[in-house]
């Protein structure tokens, strides 16, 4: 059985569904899920036909962060191997978060450790209102390492300190106030709300997205002088490109734009 299932339907053309696909051990992390993400979001950033990508798990829980047989293996590696294990985490995370169009992240149950992490690098998160979040590795003795330039750009430095050091959990309600997540919702409506950002995503020009997520990467933490050149070059190219063009043109003839169905 495929640790992710992938699904597209003929009916929301552009969007891709994804899940993780170890409900028997609450979705946990080992060496095969970070290989099958990776090989996913290399995939998808070169798949000029997607719109948004939603991720999921399956069963009651999002994710439990890392995998026991994975964390009993590790226990005996050397630092080489830690290291080389950490890489491949740090450049799955990466890749999810250059994804050049919304990953959308759908959060029930728990979203523990890498789980969390996994969370931070969603562009939008709708989380069920009794799911349970914590970066919990402190408890293990080690730490949210690879997680943490993800995590502390979601809910920052006095937050990071906090949950970081003690690795206690927190609900949903908390994770929204830090902005770790966007939407808070019963579990019965968690699909229709994550369709209804979907549906706005689809209206939006898809190389403004790219743009506008990869000038976020880009400028974040910069002072705004620091970054005119940048800024002023971004939509002036913007403006000139096919759908700065066509998304101009379809607001002044009162007309819907071509990449909206």
């Amino acid at each position: 059985m495929s640790v992710l299932t992938s699904t597209r339907r003929d009916d929301e053309p552009g969007i891709l569904r994804v899940s993780l696909n170890r409900p028997e051990v609450r979705n946990a992390f080992d060496e095969e899920v970070i290989a099958s993400l990776t090989r996913l979001a290399r995939d998808a950033a070169g798949d000029a036909t997607l719109r948004a990508i939603v991720l999921s798990g399956e069963g009651p829980v999002f994710c439990a962060g890392a995998d026991l047989g994975w964390m009993m293996k590790a226990v005996a590696y050397s630092r080489q191997d830690n290291l080389r294990d950490a890489e491949d985490l740090a450049r799955m995370l990466e890749l999810l978060d250059a994804l050049p169009v919304p990953l959308v992240g759908r959060v029930q149950g728990a979203a523990l450790g890498g789980g969390a992490g996994l969370v931070a690098v969603c562009d939008i998160v709708v989380a069920a209102d009794d799911a349970v979040f914590a970066f919990s590795e402190t408890k293990l003795g080690i730490l949210p390492a690879v997680v943490a330039p993800y995590v502390l750009a979601k809910i920052g430095t006095s937050a990071a300190r906090e949950l970081f050091l003690t690795g206690a959990r927190f609900g949903a309600a908390r994770a929204r106030e830090l902005g770790l997540v966007h939407r808070v919702v019963p579990a019965a409506a968690m699909d229709e709300t994550v369709d209804s950002f979907l549906r706005e995503i689809l209206t939006a020009a898809p190389t403004a997205v790219a743009a506008s997520k990869d000038l976020i990467r880009e400028i974040h933490h910069s002072r705004p002088a620091e970054v005119i050149a940048v800024t002023t070059g971004r939509i002036a190219d913007q403006r000139v490109s096919a759908d700065g063009q066509e998304g101009m043109r379809a607001f002044l003839e009162k007309r819907k734009p071509k990449w909206v169905r």
